[in-house]
C-alpha cells in the first residue's frame, strides 16, 4: 500500500506518494479529505529512510529516461545527490566555491557559499576564514543533515590542491594540510559544523545507523571516521592503498567497502574494530561503489577498463561485468535496486543497466564530461553533473 509522506522543499511542504522497498501497493488519487487510516499511512511515511523511499509506478528497470531539463548558471557540479526528501545537491568544487541546492522538480532553492570562519566552529583560536572545494555529498539517515567533503582548503595555511600522483610522506613533506567535512542543515541550508579529516578527501558516506560519516582521503591514503554525537575523528584506517575513493556502508553499518581507485581492488573495513578485514579484486581503476538494498550485491565503476562489475559479498565473486564506455566514474543505484545509472566521462553518455544482469537498458546522450550521478526516491528522476557547467535531470514522465 502507497504511504503519503510529507517533504519539505525549499522551506514549503509538497506531498508526494512514496513506498518503502518491497511495498506493491499503487498511489492514492487523491482529492478527498484523508480518513484516519491515511492518515496513519502518512506517518508511517516519515519513518521510512530516505534512501528507501520508492515513487509510485514502475521498477526503475522498466522506466524510459529522456532529458526532461537542464539546469545552468554558476555551476561547475563535480558531483549531484539526492536527499531522497525533495532536495537535490550539487557540489561546485573551487570554481564556484558552492554547493547549490534545487527541488526534485528542479527549481533552485539555494546557494551555500563555502567560506567559513574556523573559529566560529571552534576549529580554530581565533579567526579564520576560509574557503573550501565541495566535491562529494551525503545525506543522513534521517535526512537532517548533508556532509559534504572539501577537496582542499583556501586561506590562512591551507592547501595544497591534490594531485594524481600524491603519497601519505609526499604530501607532508610538502607541507599539505588536512581538509574539512561541512555540515549542512537541511532546514536552514546553511553550514552548521565543521570537522577536520585527512589530506584531499573525495569520497564521503554516512553509516545506516547514523552513528558515523566516513571520508576518503586521496592523497593520504586513508579513511576518516567521524562520530556524529562529537562530530570529531574517532578513528583512522591507515594503508588503505593508492587513492581511495568511493564508499559504501552494509545495512547493518558493520562493514564498509572502500574503493581504491589506484589500484584494482576493493578494500572491506569492519567498523567495529575500525581494521582492514579483506580485499576484492575486481579490476584496474574501481572508482565508485554502490549496495543493493539488501546488501548482498556490490556494484563497482572501473574508470580504466570503462566497465562496471557486480559482486556478490557472500563469497566476494565478481559475478557479472559489462562495459558501458571510456572512464565509467560515479554510479547510482534505484533505491528499488533493479536499475544502475553510470556517466561514462569520454564516451559523454549515460548508461542504465539492469541490476540482475547488468544488461543495457539505455545509452543517453549528456553533453562533455559527465562525472557524477543520483536516483531521486521521491520522483524516480535521475540527475547528471557535467562538469562543464550543467546539471541534468533525466524523467521518465
Amino acid at each position: 500500500m502507497a504511504l503519503l509522506a510529507l517533504l519539505w522543499v525549499g522551506g514549503s511542504a509538497a506531498v508526494g506518494a512514496v513506498r518503502s522497498v518491497g511495498d506493491g501497493g499503487s498511489g492514492s488519487s487523491g482529492g478527498e479529505a484523508a480518513g484516519p487510516g491515511e492518515q496513519d499511512e502518512a506517518t508511517a511515511a516519515s519513518t521510512i529512510p530516505p534512501h528507501l523511499r520508492v515513487p509510485d509506478g514502475p521498477p526503475a528497470a522498466e522506466r524510459t529516461l529522456a532529458v526532461a531539463e537542464t539546469l545552468g548558471g554558476e555551476i561547475s557540479p563535480k558531483s549531484v545527490v539526492a536527499s531522497n526528501t525533495g532536495l537535490v545537491f550539487a557540489q561546485n568544487m573551487m570554481y564556484n566555491h558552492s554547493v547549490t541546492v534545487y527541488s526534485s522538480e528542479g527549481e533552485q532553492v539555494a546557494t551555500i557559499d563555502d567560506t567559513v570562519d574556523l573559529a566560529e566552529f571552534g576549529a580554530a583560536d581565533a579567526p579564520t576564514v576560509i574557503q573550501g572545494a565541495p566535491v562529494e555529498g551525503a545525506v543522513s539517515p534521517d535526512g537532517a543533515h548533508y556532509w559534504v567533503s572539501n577537496y582542499s582548503m583556501y586561506g590562512p595555511g591551507q592547501g595544497p590542491e591534490g594531485d594524481d600522483a600524491c603519497t601519505p610522506e609526499g604530501s607532508v613533506a610538502s607541507g599539505y594540510t588536512p581538509s574539512y567535512l561541512y555540515r549542512i542543515d537541511t532546514d536552514d541550508l546553511a553550514i552548521d559544523a565543521v570537522v577536520a579529516v585527512g589530506l584531499v578527501p573525495k569520497y564521503v558516506a554516512t553509516t545506516p545507523d547514523g552513528r558515523f560519516v566516513l571520508a576518503t582521503n586521496w592523497c593520504s591514503w586513508d579513511l576518516s571516521i567521524v562520530s556524529t554525537e562529537t562530530n570529531e575523528v574517532v578513528g583512522t584506517v591507515s594503508a588503505l592503498g593508492r587513492y581511495p575513493r568511493g564508499v559504501v556502508v552494509t545495512p547493518d553499518s558493520r562493514f564498509a567497502y572502500v574503493a581504491i581507485m589506484g589500484e584494482s581492488h576493493i578494500t572491506k573495513v569492519d567498523l567495529d574494530t575500525q581494521a582492514i578485514v579483506g580485499t576484492i579484486e575486481v579490476g584496474r581503476g574501481p572508482r565508485h561503489v554502490v549496495l543493493d538494498p539488501e546488501g548482498r550485491y556490490l556494484y563497482a565503476s572501473l574508470n580504466h577498463t570503462g566497465e562496471v562489475v557486480k559482486v556478490d559479498l557472500s563469497n566476494d565473486t565478481v559475478v557479472g561485468r559489462q562495459y558501458t564506455g571510456a572512464e565509467a566514474r560515479s554510479l547510482a543505484i534505484s533505491n528499488d535496486g533493479t536499475a544502475l545509472y553510470v556517466v561514462n566521462y569520454e564516451s559523454n553518455n549515460v548508461s542504465v543497466l539492469r541490476a540482475a544482469d547488468l544488461g543495457v537498458l539505455q545509452t543517453i546522450e549528456t553533453g562533455v564530461h559527465p562525472i557524477g550521478i543520483t536516483y531521486d526516491g521521491v520522483t524516480g528522476d535521475v540527475w547528471v553533473a557535467i562538469y562543464t557547467g550543467q546539471l541534468l535531470r533525466l524523467s521518465s514522465a
